[in-house]
């Protein structure tokens, strides 16, 4: 019986989840979902590559923004990603009804290949994560972070790489297809 209890949320899930790729702006293969403990908001803003898993108390708004997330991506418990925020720099008027916003409200939020979250994080407008990245639990992302890099702490910054220049070029060599790769300079230049 506890088990058949628990198996609902999930069968609940693969219905809704059907339906929710289908809203998607794009949805790759191996797309895992959990609709029925998350919000969603602004699904057509939204692509999803292959191999994504987004657990179940996600809170993710992309209502005028897109929301890009790559290949190979998984996130711990209870990720919150939001692509805008409000005015508050209208006179007169309560930032509740402050609906005429301009481009720096919402942002585009893209999310590289090859990517692990840790529980609790928080991605906020504006901001890229590079392919190769670790973001430790409970951080709040402001700004974007080049590839391979651990990202830590409110706000977050980079803590340390994942690998040396030449590890992480090895690893591309082994990962991505060659013209599809980062070069030597541009990570060099990331990490400045």
């Amino acid at each position: 019986m506890v088990k058949l209890f628990l198996a609902i949320p999930f069968i609940i899930d693969r219905i809704q989840s059907f339906f929710y790729r289908k809203s998607f702006k794009i949805c790759g293969s191996n797309v895992y979902l959990r609709p029925s403990s998350s919000d969603f908001k602004g699904l057509e803003n939204m692509s999803i590559g292959n191999n994504v898993s987004i657990p179940k108390g996600a809170v993710i708004y992309s209502t005028k923004a897109n929301l890009t997330i790559k290949d190979n991506v998984i996130f711990g418990p209870r990720p919150t990603i939001i692509t805008g925020d409000h005015r508050i720099d209208v006179i007169g008027t309560p930032i509740i009804h402050s609906h005429e916003k301009t481009p720096e409200n919402d942002m585009d939020v893209t999310i590289e290949e090859d990517v692990w979250f840790g529980a609790n994080i928080v991605l906020l407008k504006g901001v890229t994560i590079g392919r190769g990245s670790v973001v430790a639990a409970g951080a709040v992302v402001n700004k974007s972070c080049p590839p391979y890099s651990i990202i830590a702490g409110v706000p977050a910054k980079v803590i340390k790489y994942r690998f040396s220049i030449e590890e992480a070029l090895e690893h591309e060599s082994k990962i991505y297809h060659p013209e599809n790769r980062y070069t030597k300079q541009y990570l060099e230049q990331s990490r400045l």
